[in-house]
């Protein structure tokens, strides 16, 4: 069995002028709960969607369980899963139909199905909405029957892009709760959140990409060791690394300038 889930080799991607990702080399094993952090604009989106076939890199190459996805697109998606910060869904489905459709799709069998929505939708508090149209749902709600669909194949490998933003606390903990369970048994987990405390608590290994290259990558003891500090915080070592500490400093400085003049 194939050790690695994803493998980035000199991936690129340029728009026009602006080079959004620079050459990332990347290696994921598999069962890890990999975490991928950014400021906005620092190529995050790109990179996700160069690697779930959603967009063509400019060079370089993507693999996923072993498989290019550019070279064998259909082989590479029936192994992965997709989660974006906005769920594209159907709103004219109910949240039942939208599972079935999804099932239809990677050719699970009935039986097969039934037990795993059933299982998911209870993790997600959604069994009583479950035959409500999907255009009914809240933004929380949508994201919840977007995961449960990603998962109903149980891929090799999800890919989660804000993943508890519209989540309520106790849907959140049951999200971090399912996914490293599904870790631990193989799956593996790219996750990109602007909710540093939420990676720093579940994820196996970080990278922080800015102006599209990967700045750092380690578990958070390495990350901490880096910066010399057995005590930092997740969100400090961020600050620091991609100049997010000025800007604080500035808001600070001004907060004191604002006090004073009162």
């Amino acid at each position: 069995m194939n050790t690695t889930s994803i493998k980035l080799t000199d991936l690129s991607k340029v728009y026009g002028k602006y080079e959004a990702v620079k050459n990332l080399q990347l290696e994921v094993p598999r069962g890890e709960l990999f975490g991928f952090l950014g400021p906005n604009g620092a190529g995050k989106t790109s990179t996700i969607k160069m690697m779930t076939g959603l967009l063509e890199p400019t060079k370089g190459t993507v693999k996923v369980a072993g498989i290019n996805i550019w070279q064998d697109p259909l082989e590479a998606k029936k192994r992965i899963a997709y989660v974006p910060d906005q769920p594209n869904l159907y709103p004219k489905l109910t949240g039942w139909e939208y599972l079935q459709f999804i099932a239809s799709v990677f050719r699970i069998p009935n039986k097969k199905f039934q037990v795993k929505a059933e299982e998911l939708l209870h993790i997600f508090s959604l069994t009583n909405r479950v035959d409500e149209l999907i255009e009914s749902y809240s933004h929380g709600m949508k994201q919840k029957i977007a995961i449960c669909g990603a998962l109903i194949h149980e891929p090799d490998v999800l890919f989660l892009d804000e993943p508890t933003v519209g989540l309520d606390p106790n849907s959140a903990r049951s999200l971090k709760k399912l996914l490293r369970e599904l870790c631990d048994h193989g799956m593996t987990a790219f996750v990109s959140t602007h909710i540093l405390e939420i990676a720093e608590q579940m994820c196996d290994r970080i990278g922080i990409i800015l102006e599209g290259r990967i700045i750092a990558l380690g578990t958070m003891g390495e990350l901490r060791e880096h910066k010399g500090s057995t005590n930092r915080s997740l969100e400090d070592i961020f600050l620091e690394l991609t100049g997010g500490e000025d800007q604080q400093a500035l808001i600070s400085e001004i907060s004191k300038t604002d006090q004073g003049d009162k």
